[in-house]
């Protein structure tokens, strides 16, 4: 049976992303309840408020489906919000006592780099994503009020950093507190990684229209699907190329 991909759509950018699937032929399904996680293939947890949609999860009793559906290997990817949701541990600005699904061993700072006014674009080094994808040596990511990844396992691929001046950075580890003015383990923060059939990135790919990242996804979902009877469905009729670069909602250049 031929499966779509999902997107979570409680909150955020979930049009963003089903428009660019739907630019590279892909179909996006709309996902707001459990049993519709049973009709994809793989899942898109996009940016928003990240505890608004923890509440509207908890309010439509999704988190025990959420972490079935990682728990089975099947691919899911984060961004921004999303990437805060598929942390083993999470702290920062009214983190305290939010739901997490799980499955990446990492740790995330909520709200890193500071309020909606601290919202920034920089271009990301993406040798990985590039070697597969093609085009640009750098990728256009864009922050807003957006998370960093303070601490990864061993498991874990790290696909992108972001330096980050010592006086930034606040950090909690093992019971030992640095403070602003005091020195930090690294002078980088990672912003995208990776682990098994789990992605997650701490910008907003979708709010561009460089589709790369979304063409990675979805080779990690072909990938996972080989050999099983579920793959992903495209959109009716074939895409030109033309149409598949469309941008169908506004979106930064």
């Amino acid at each position: 049976m031929n499966m779509a991909v999902g997107v979570l759509a409680l909150q955020g950018s979930f049009n963003e992303h089903i428009a660019a699937l739907r630019r590279l032929g892909v179909k996006g399904v709309e996902i707001r309840k459990p049993e519709e996680l049973d009709n994809v293939s793989s899942l898109i947890i996009p940016g928003g408020e990240s505890t608004t949609m923890a509440k509207l999860a908890e309010l439509h009793n999704l988190f025990p489906a959420l972490r079935e559906f990682v728990k089975l290997g099947k691919p899911v990817w984060g961004t921004c919000a999303g990437l805060i949701f598929l942390a083993n541990k999470a702290y920062g600005q009214k983190t305290g006592g939010q739901e997490l699904i799980g499955g990446i061993d990492c740790t995330v700072h909520r709200n890193y780099f500071g309020s909606q006014l601290q919202s920034f674009e920089a271009e990301l080094s993406v040798p990985v994503v590039v070697s597969k994808e093609g085009g640009p040596e750098t990728f256009r990511g864009i922050f807003i009020r957006a998370p960093a990844v303070l601490e990864v396992g061993p498991e874990v691929e790290v696909l992108a950093e972001y330096p980050v001046p010592s006086t930034n950075v606040l950090y909690s580890s093992s019971g030992v507190q640095i403070q602003e003015e005091n020195g930090v383990p690294e002078n980088k923060v990672i912003v995208a990684l990776k682990q098994g059939n789990l992605l997650a990135t701490a910008f907003h790919p979708e709010l561009t229209a460089d589709t790369r990242w979304h063409s990675y996804f979805l080779k990690m979902a072909s990938e996972a699907g080989e050999g099983t009877s579920s793959s992903i469905v495209p959109v009716s009729g074939n895409l030109s190329y033309e149409e598949k670069q469309r941008i169908d909602l506004p979106i930064y250049q």
